[in-house]
């Protein structure tokens, strides 16, 4: 790949293909290529251009945006930003197409498109870069249906009383892969993901589908029980409170750190301050250094402190600035940490 990132845009709206164009290349460092107004041009766009990144429609005529991403992921693998709606089912099928392989995705407006898209340059420009950058691998049918619960029955036998994770790009599949492994009787598990606020509970309730322990989106509140994860809202902090009848989680807006809100810093600091003994802290794949100040502190104050290894993570950001700042206990393959979580907070029945 060359220093300047060739994009092909592929959505059957015109205004939109010229509204991405016109924002993207107002960065020096991309240029695009190209662009479709359905699969079959998009096709035939790849195999003329070659693009670096993909910018890929939901939904498109001829074949959606999904069945279209099957076909690249298995035939070409190459990086895919989906642009998806905000409705429901829009996010449904965006989980789907990270599951398939898409890098990341943007948020489409309903309403005032121009003007929203603008407002959103500076995160798709950013998406599109961090995607030129990702690991990419071919799709897998079976990936997906090969992820079983470990098949342990557990009772709590360490100090090991809380689960924190924190991930950004690639995140959401790797999330899905630990948590989807482990058995109904865990720790109680609270996460940061970087998403926008109109996504975090459709991924909870995705996950709570999926998997054995009980997966809900934080509200502020909230006690902290065994079994139960607890995924922060895209547009608010989640960090842990003590109270006379244990912990809790407190969902407040108190702006960005590190860039984002909410923060993997702002929750693992949370959690410094009352049981970072009793803590496994987890660095999942993502971009930036969001979460490693803290961690580093967790590890220093007696947390058990895991990363994804970097040729497992999308993208090697967060767990590589936790780990060369000292953070980091032990790096694992995405598939070895369910397995390792276990290991430190359970044992056979």
């Amino acid at each position: 790949m060359s220093d300047i990132i060739s994009v092909l845009v592929v959505d059957d709206s015109a205004l939109i293909r010229q509204l991405l164009t016109t924002i993207l290349e107002r960065d020096p460092g991309i240029h695009v290529v190209g662009t479709a107004p359905d699969a079959h041009k998009a096709r035939e766009l790849i195999k003329k251009l070659n693009p670096d990144v993909l910018t890929l429609d939901i939904e498109m005529p001829k074949m959606n945006g999904i069945e279209f991403l099957k076909k690249i992921m298995s035939l070409r693998p190459m990086p895919v930003l989906m642009v998806s709606s905000l409705t429901q089912a829009g996010a449904d099928i965006t989980f789907q197409a990270l599951e398939i392989g898409a890098v990341d995705f943007v948020a489409k407006p309903q309403n005032d498109i121009q003007s929203s898209l603008e407002d959103m340059s500076e995160e798709l420009i950013s998406k599109v870069k961090i995607a030129a950058q990702a690991r990419i691998k071919p799709y897998d049918a079976d990936t997906f249906a090969s992820i079983a619960p470990i098949d342990q029955k557990t009772h709590c036998i360490s100090n090991r009383e809380l689960i924190v994770m924190g991930a950004s790009t690639g995140g959401v599949e790797a999330l899905r892969c630990v948590l989807q492994a482990l058995p109904a009787d865990m720790p109680p598990i609270l996460i940061v993901q970087h998403m926008p606020k109109q996504f975090t509970a459709n991924f909870a309730r995705r996950l709570d589908q999926l998997c054995q322990v009980a997966v809900v989106e934080a509200q502020d509140g909230m006690t902290v029980e065994r079994g139960h994860v607890y995924i922060a809202p895209g547009d608010a902090h989640l960090t842990l409170e003590k109270a006379a009848d244990g912990y809790h989680c407190c969902v407040a807006d108190s702006g960005k750190v590190c860039g984002h809100m909410p923060s993997v810093d702002v929750l693992f600091a949370s959690v410094v301050k009352l049981a970072a003994d009793k803590t496994v802290a987890v660095m999942l794949s993502g971009m930036g250094k969001d979460g490693a100040e803290a961690m580093f502190q967790l590890k220093s104050n007696g947390a058990y402190t895991i990363g994804q290894d970097e040729k497992s993570c999308v993208v090697y950001g967060m767990p590589k600035a936790a780990f060369e700042k000292g953070a980091i206990d032990l790096q694992l393959d995405l598939k070895d940490i369910a397995g390792e979580l276990v290991k430190q907070c359970c044992a056979p029945s």
